[in-house]
């Protein structure tokens, strides 16, 4: 999935690492300019920066706890807000709005 960054909020891989260390207690390993991680109901994340865009793609363990997945999904949601600038809610009316197109 890739996400436009709010005006204000630079596409900078270094600040991207900063939110992911805020949110995510967890190793965070480069390779080819992604950044890459496993945290909770997650098998792994992965983060990169193109064309001023912000791509995540993440792949999700089948037999986590449920209180293991409301975690990780709030703070996926708190990455996603601190890193485009953009809430939830402002997130779901622009993907609504690219779908129409």
């Amino acid at each position: 999935m890739d996400y436009q960054f709010k005006r204000g909020c630079k596409p900078d891989m270094e600040r991207i690492r900063k939110v992911l260390e805020e949110e995510f207690p967890a190793e965070i390993q480069e390779k080819e300019g992604k950044l890459l991680l496993d945290y909770g109901a997650l098998k792994s994340i992965e983060v990169w920066i193109e064309n001023k865009r912000l791509f995540v793609v993440t792949e999700s363990t089948a037999d986590s706890p449920d209180q293991v997945v409301l975690d990780t999904n709030k703070r996926f949601r708190n990455f996603l807000e601190k890193a485009t600038g953009y809430t939830a809610k402002q997130r779901l009316q622009m993907a609504k709005k690219e779908v129409s197109k």
